[in-house]
């Protein structure tokens, strides 16, 4: 589709766009799971996402009047062959011009590191009928899936008994953030759409997250060796008053050791000391570790399915 529906306009997006977009965003998910599932503080940390070029890789359309009605991002993966692409819009023939610009802006993003052809992810709530069928009709395919899990604090949650060889240390100095960051590579390697960043690439990232702390990275040592990291973050605080948990992983040698129910436990109880009703996290059921069995064990539930829809691009 080469042309804009009758009466639209397409800009990139501004910084300062961050409510406007929302506004977008809040109606397409009320309209399929029933809520927002999105913050203020969620859109501008994706609008100031290092290496998101807005002149490039965002599109914001706008009716007559101008409202919103359309937008769309696409993401490169440092030089890899991955970009993640999303299209938000109640429009299905906006749908069909916006995905158009992505899946172009993906091939270039692709040829700029030196590939001749691109692997693109979307993610789709399970309960999205209408984008399932878009980005089938595209020729994607269901790659893996994502499910958000919750537990409820009720009460006060004591702090995990102490394991034997096990030491936590706050990354409050740089030091620990480095090893927490190698960690953080180590297990991570094999994930699905996980690529490598550097210190300096990930440092960055972290220090525009507006919901994130150097003081919720905890590295975990085990008979004083680096095991495994935990990220808390702020990210559903606002919205249900949750603590999160962004990231969450034990180096290979040191699973099956209790380094990342230890971890969570310490998660569960930080989050309700700081007043939370709960802890949420993502996990892939496709992990390579068997990850959720461990979320359900120290009585996490799924709450919502999200899907990644993956297509190659020549």
């Amino acid at each position: 589709m080469d042309a804009l529906p009758a009466g639209h306009t397409v800009r990139p997006p501004r910084a300062d766009d961050a409510e406007l977009i929302l506004g977008l965003v809040h109606a397409c998910t009320t309209a399929v799971i029933g809520f927002a599932d999105y913050t203020l503080d969620d859109m501008r940390d994706e609008l100031a996402r290092p290496g998101f070029d807005l002149e490039r890789d965002a599109w914001l359309v706008l009716d007559a009047a101008g409202a919103p009605v359309g937008y769309a991002t696409a993401n490169g993966k440092g030089d890899s062959d991955e970009v993640d692409v999303e299209v938000v819009t109640q429009d299905a023939a906006l749908a069909d011009w916006l995905f158009t610009r992505v899946l172009d802006r993906a091939r270039e993003i692709g040829r700029a590191g030196g590939h001749d052809r691109v692997t693109v992810d979307h993610g789709v709530y399970r309960d999205d009928v209408v984008l399932r069928a878009q980005v089938a009709a595209l020729g994607f395919e269901v790659a893996t899936t994502f499910h958000r899990m919750r537990i409820d604090h009720a009460a006060a949650v004591p702090p995990p008994a102490q394991a034997p060889g096990l030491v936590l240390r706050q990354a409050v100095d740089e030091d620990v953030r480095r090893v927490a960051h190698e960690v953080l590579n180590a297990s991570f390697a094999g994930h699905f759409g996980f690529v490598p960043k550097t210190y300096e690439e990930w440092h960055e990232r972290q220090e525009r997250k507006s919901t994130f702390d150097w003081s919720g990275l905890w590295l975990a040592e085990l008979d004083g060796r680096p095991a495994g990291f935990l990220e808390r973050t702020d990210q559903f605080a606002a919205d249900e008053n949750c603590g999160y948990v962004g990231h969450l992983g034990v180096r290979a040698e040191a699973r099956g050791r209790g380094v990342a129910k230890h971890l969570l436990r310490h998660a569960f109880h930080l989050d309700a000391s700081d007043g939370r009703v709960g802890t949420i996290l993502h996990v892939d059921s496709n992990n390579p570790t068997p990850a959720l069995g461990l979320y359900e064990s120290v009585g996490m539930r799924p709450v919502l399915v999200i899907d990644v829809w993956r297509g190659r691009l020549a």
